[in-house]
């Protein structure tokens, strides 16, 4: 039996999408830059992705660019704004649970642009310490970023309260969320939630690769990093990833539909197999398991095993799973996710993330967890002690 537990990582592309973008790369495929007949079309793709995303959000159409992906997103939203906002002050505010899009960005203008930055501690479930966060904020904040959904342990971090905290402060003050594993499992309407700025990504979706955008109020002052033929009013250039788009906005719009219906399919699954997995004995579920946790994504300890070890068991197996974040990096290492929230030793490198999508079965379910009671124990046998 074949189950895919790594939804976080990427997804099976509806077969929808599949088709429409096949069929734009191979019928319709003109450039959305030319003038002519096959170019006018491709840019009637780009131009309806908007809308369809944009009524997703309930923002303005000239409010959405479209990128390659979350890491882009997140690059151009810190980048071009803390380098267009440098006048105003030159402080910047994340949490230490980040993506490395966000870490290492930040890493990056902390470093080679002179800009200082606070790292937001968590509490022992991965949500920011808001009181931290009221601390950080000082006349020289000119960006906050905070992510939607952690990435490896699913907790939902309180976007709308923060939000608030650094309104109040200044109103000038941006603030974006990385909402890569949000959307799509939330309705998430940034100018209510007094979000400036939204990143979100593709193939986290049932959308193709290679395609994501970004969300940027129109009062927002940003600069691009991308530059070349001035497509997208000079904010993004290179020419659209015609394809990519379409599928994209066609995957956001299908992923939408009956939202309630796949999201409380998914935590039905999600507290299901965390019960079962309890009966093990010595299994540490990380984060939250009620509502302040994401619908798809369980992250797991089970001491005495090495994650890489029963990762490629579970493989063996037919099972797909995750040490961590498999957007960072396919040599896993310590998380530093689970070290901020003061994981116990014993299941920092015996963490594996399981994350399901609205495809998951029960019997999937099942079949992973009669492996796992199978191979724990044999596995836990012959760990050295």
């Amino acid at each position: 039996m074949e189950v895919y537990l790594d939804n976080s990582a990427t997804t099976m592309c509806y077969p929808e999408v599949g088709e429409l973008v096949y069929h734009i790369m191979c019928r319709d495929y003109g450039n959305p830059s030319a003038m002519y007949r096959k170019g006018v079309e491709a840019e009637r793709y780009i131009k309806e992705a908007k809308e369809t995303i944009s009524k997703l959000l309930k923002v303005n159409a000239k409010e959405i660019i479209f990128t390659s992906g979350g890491t882009e997103s997140d690059n151009q939203a810190l980048i071009g704004c803390a380098r267009a906002n440098k006048r105003n002050g030159n402080h910047l505010i994340t949490s230490c649970v980040e993506h490395p899009a966000i870490l290492n960005t930040m890493r990056y203008l902390e470093e080679e642009e002179g800009f200082r930055v606070t790292y937001l501690p968590v509490d022992e479930c991965g949500r920011i310490r808001l009181d931290a966060l009221k601390e950080a904020l000082c006349p020289e904040t000119i960006l906050v970023s905070i992510m939607y959904v952690n990435n490896e342990i699913g907790t939902v971090q309180p976007i709308a309260e923060a939000a608030q905290i650094v309104k109040r402060y200044k109103q000038s003050i941006l603030f974006h969320t990385d909402a890569v594993q949000g959307f799509g499992k939330y309705k998430i309407y940034p100018k209510r939630l007094g979000v400036d700025l939204l990143s979100a990504s593709g193939h986290k979706i049932h959308g193709p690769k290679g395609a994501g955008f970004l969300y940027v109020d129109s009062h927002v002052k940003i600069r691009p990093i991308i530059f070349g033929g001035g497509q997208q009013k000079d904010m993004r250039s290179g020419t659209e990833n015609v394809p990519g788009i379409a599928g994209l906005a066609l995957a956001s719009k299908m992923i939408y539909q009956d939202l309630e219906l796949k999201t409380a399919h998914m935590r039905e699954l999600k507290t299901y197999f965390i019960d079962r997995i309890s009966e093990i004995g010595n299994v540490k579920v990380h984060g939250l398991t009620d509502e302040g946790s994401a619908p798809h994504i369980i992250s797991a300890g089970f001491a005495g095993v090495r994650s890489e070890v029963l990762l490629h068991t579970l493989e063996d197996r037919g099972i797909c799973v995750s040490a961590g974040s498999a957007c960072a990096s396919n040599h896993p290492a310590v998380s530093g996710v689970l070290q901020a929230t003061g994981t116990p030793r014993e299941y920092l490198e015996s963490t594996l993330r399981f994350s399901l999508s609205e495809f998951t079965t029960k019997e999937e379910i099942d079949y992973t967890l009669e492996t796992l009671y199978n191979c724990i124990p044999m596995l836990r046998k012959y760990t050295r002690r």
